[in-house]
């Protein structure tokens, strides 16, 4: 009796786990344009540091991600089963952080480039003052802040695929996806972050061969660097703009299963306009403070 009991219960584990294997790649593929924002957004974050420091930040960044997760796991749960109409309007703060953090990139880039043009100097520029552990700790602190909004439509994403199942198989699946998503993405930006290294060790070899792809990997490091950080700027539009559209079209509509994703030329435009919106409106309320 004792045996078949153990073994009735060895046969629910089972079909528990491989229920929450099923769900969690259902997830995943879901979740997987958010990857490769994610991945664009964090590998721009690096940029500017010095070459020995990248991989100190990433993991600083990795452990700031993996911390975003464990507070949004359970917080997603408990707003699922109990607060659940609160789950769109964060999700629009969010998004419009995100348009908002996009914007004032490209902002910055604008400013500096008058700069450049005008030969000013940019002595009012904070991060000219800033000394080289504080870029790197601010750095680190813009990436988990940015993590954390990205992190939380994965979550409310793959929530969105389990919402019928009991409690238990939610948080298994979401700290499934969590993992996945944190090592994944944090690999692969540890791993593009040191192409250049790996070019410059493989250009120190004997061999022609290895000394001709060195020489490759050393010229398309810095084109790749520079072509995430562009990816990583317009994924904020997109993603930030998304979030919006998808949960306004949703409230509009009174259908929050409604599927209303936005081609992506019109979550772009969204996000730029979000964006515009907020940063226009946190320099207005600056100016008004100062003025106050």
């Amino acid at each position: 009796m004792a045996s078949a009991n153990l073994l009735a219960l060895i046969d629910d584990i089972a079909t528990t786990l491989d229920d929450v294997a099923v769900m969690t790649k259902v997830a995943a593929k879901k979740t997987a344009g958010v990857l490769g924002d994610d991945l664009a957004v964090n590998a721009e974050q690096v940029s500017g540091v010095a070459a020995d420091r990248e991989l100190p930040i990433v993991w600083a960044v990795a452990v700031g991600s993996a911390i975003n997760k464990v507070i949004l796991v359970p917080l997603a749960l408990v707003i699922s089963i109990f607060l659940a109409p609160l789950l769109a309007p964060l999700l629009i703060l969010g998004g419009a952080f995100l348009c908002f953090e996009g914007f004032e990139k490209v902002v910055e880039k604008l400013f500096k480039r008058r700069q450049a043009a005008d030969s000013q100097p940019s002595h009012s520029s904070s991060e000219a003052s800033m000394t080289a552990k504080e870029f790197e700790q601010a750095k680190v602190k813009g990436a988990i802040r940015t993590d954390f909004i990205l992190s939380a439509e994965i979550i409310v994403i793959s929530l969105g695929t389990v919402t019928n199942q009991p409690w238990t198989k939610q948080l298994a699946v979401l700290c499934g996806i969590s993992a996945v998503m944190t090592i994944g993405v944090y690999g692969l930006v540890a791993g593009m972050v040191k192409l250049d290294d790996l070019g410059l060790w493989l250009h120190k070899r004997g061999s022609a061969a290895a000394q001709t792809l060195g020489r490759g990997i050393l010229l398309f490091a810095p084109q790749l660097m520079r072509f995430l950080g562009i990816a990583g700027t317009l994924a904020m539009f997109l993603v930030g703009g998304g979030i919006v559209y998808e949960q306004v079209h949703q409230l509009v509509s009174q259908d929050p299963t409604l599927e209303s994703h936005g081609p992506m030329w019109v979550n772009f435009l969204v996000g730029v306009a979000v964006g515009a919106l907020c940063v226009g409106g946190v320099h207005l309320a600056r100016r008004l403070t100062k003025k106050s």
